[in-house]
């Protein structure tokens, strides 16, 4: 596995549409005046074969276009969710929005 590439290991947010997973990448940085450290995150769409859930640590590989969004590829699976995971995962999808009456 020798090409040129860009590969990112992020955790699976989401996997409600077919054959696609949204992938969080999480990366620090430090700010460069003050030096603390920022966390910033980025979602990716990626093309999914392996049937990821949600909670799993995954890396992800560039790609060809396969769609409007998505030009990843899910390439391994480096960590399974536990149950408990996919549990508080499914958990806070579903929580509808409740809205404050004035």
């Amino acid at each position: 596995m020798s090409n040129n590439r860009r590969r990112l290991v992020g955790v699976v947010v989401a996997t409600k549409m077919t054959k696609t997973v949204t992938v969080r990448v999480d990366r620090t940085t430090r700010h460069p005046l003050y030096g603390k450290v920022m966390r910033s995150s980025k979602r990716f769409l990626a093309h999914d074969e392996l049937g990821c859930q949600p909670g799993d640590q995954v890396q992800i590989v560039e790609s060809r276009p396969i769609s409007k969004r998505k030009r990843w590829a899910v390439e391994t699976v480096v960590s399974r969710a536990s149950e408990s995971e996919v549990a508080a995962a499914s958990v806070v999808e579903e929580t509808p929005v409740v809205e404050a009456q004035a």
